[in-house]
């Protein structure tokens, strides 16, 4: 790894309070990044920003350290004067993002005794809601679960100091918006807290969120050489639907990459693959929308550890995780949306290493090739599928089914509720009851 991804700016030099000097220093942040060092000039100062950068960049940690700098203007000893009383309120479109966004704060707050409560849906409905019983001085979550508890009244948001957009785009894409200006709407006026808003693009309808909701917001642009990470080597294969599978797991076999990612649009091709792989010899693990939280984060937590050397995963994997040596980002489906093949490719080369991003054009998808070249600014580099890349493959074994203790109506005799009616008088036609 290289630190061509960090600026001249070292974190000493800025204002910050040695608490958070301190928090730093045990997580090895000596320089800035872009984006930390151009947003938090302002942030600094108390001036709202709003951020455009790609996943990767640091831009958690640029808004984690001005809140927690805006919150210990109130006094080292007085974060969050009784529960309920949010000083920071975070909200991101995910889970996952979530969940890596409050366990950053944890990591970079480690002694500015500030404290982080986290709430998403999905699970733990009753374990979430206690953590409102203690002072909570910055609350990250997902917009449903926020709402529901802000109705419950577990929290009010009459004494945020200060509001943190996370991949606004991704807001809108899921249709949170309404949601976000409710709770918008029900915080202090804008000139009495600290705004913050990133995201991956600065469309029209997210500026038009900043200006209406945040106070005169500086607006920093981080762009790199190319839409897309100057560290990707990336290609492109042209199979056939047949031999996607094959190909797919040729590349595997050949290239025996470290940790990789393989991307599908749908969880049925997911489901497929994950089955093929394990038939191969392959350790690998798949999550898609519908897999429950808690597995979901223990797969995650076993393919970090080196359980798996492949993930399989559909989009709802694109944004907001932060695994660290992804070598390999497969695009086995290439995505509807240009913006996806960015974000997908995003999960390798993170913090300046270098990785190599993988996409089949293929009957189904190829369609969507130009529409992605013309938006990363670039002519994806063709590749041949050679006879090694097709390698012979046993098909997965399908598990024989579990024959049900249900023996069926013929093997009773009798009722079928034998027990019930065992004691029963059988009365013959015709007779007397």
């Amino acid at each position: 790894m290289n630190n061509d991804h960090l600026s001249t700016q070292a974190f000493s030099e800025l204002p910050l309070y040695p608490q958070i000097q301190a928090s730093l220093q045990d997580a090895g942040f000596e320089y800035c990044t872009p984006v930390q060092a151009e947003t938090l000039q302002y942030s600094l100062k108390n001036q709202d920003v709003t951020g455009q950068a790609q996943t990767g960049t640091g831009k958690t940690a640029a808004f984690l350290l001005a809140a927690f700098q805006k919150l210990l203007n109130r006094g080292e000893d007085a974060p969050a004067t009784r529960p309920g009383q949010i000083g920071c309120l975070i909200i991101a479109p995910t889970r996952e993002l979530a969940i890596q966004i409050a366990s950053d704060a944890k990591t970079l707050g480690k002694h500015t005794r500030l404290k982080t409560a986290l709430v998403y849906g999905g699970t733990a409905y009753e374990q979430q809601r206690r953590q409102f019983k203690q002072p909570v001085d910055i609350l990250v979550g997902t917009p449903g679960r926020l709402i529901d508890y802000f109705k419950q009244n577990c929290f009010t948001l009459k004494q945020i100091q200060v509001l943190i957009l996370d991949e606004a785009d991704r807001m809108f894409d899921l249709g949170f918006i309404s949601d976000i200006r409710y709770l918008m709407r029900r915080m202090p006026p804008p000139a009495r807290r600290l705004n913050m808003l990133f995201s991956a693009t600065l469309s029209q309808r997210v500026l038009e969120l900043a200006y209406e909701h945040m106070n005169n917001p500086v607006k920093v642009e981080i762009q790199g050489e190319s839409v897309s990470a100057k560290n990707i080597t990336q290609k492109v294969y042209y199979p056939g639907n047949q031999e996607k599978i094959p190909l797919l797991i040729g590349i595997l076999q050949n290239e025996q990459p470290f940790r990789s990612i393989v991307f599908v649009n749908t969880k049925r091709n997911a489901e497929t693959i994950e089955a093929f792989l394990k038939g191969n010899d392959i350790k690998a693990a798949m999550i898609s929308g519908d897999v429950r939280q808690t597995r979901r984060q223990r797969l995650l937590g076993e393919f970090e550890a080196g359980k798996y050397s492949v993930l399989i995963a559909t989009d709802v994997a694109a944004r907001g995780l932060h695994i660290p040596d992804v070598s390999h980002v497969i695009n086995y489906d290439l995505p509807q949306m240009e913006e996806d093949y960015v974000h997908r490719i995003g999960r390798t080369a993170r913090a300046g290493a270098s990785g190599e991003a993988i996409s089949f054009a293929c009957e189904d998808t190829a369609h969507y090739l130009p529409q992605i070249e013309s938006y990363i600014e670039m002519k994806l580099p063709m590749e041949s599928i050679t006879a090694e890349l097709l390698p012979e493959i046993k098909k997965p074994v399908r598990k024989p089914r579990k024959k049900s203790s249900f023996k069926g109506k013929g093997n009773y005799k009798g009722s079928r509720n034998t027990h019930h009616n065992k004691n029963k008088k059988r009365f013959k036609p015709g007779q007397k009851t």
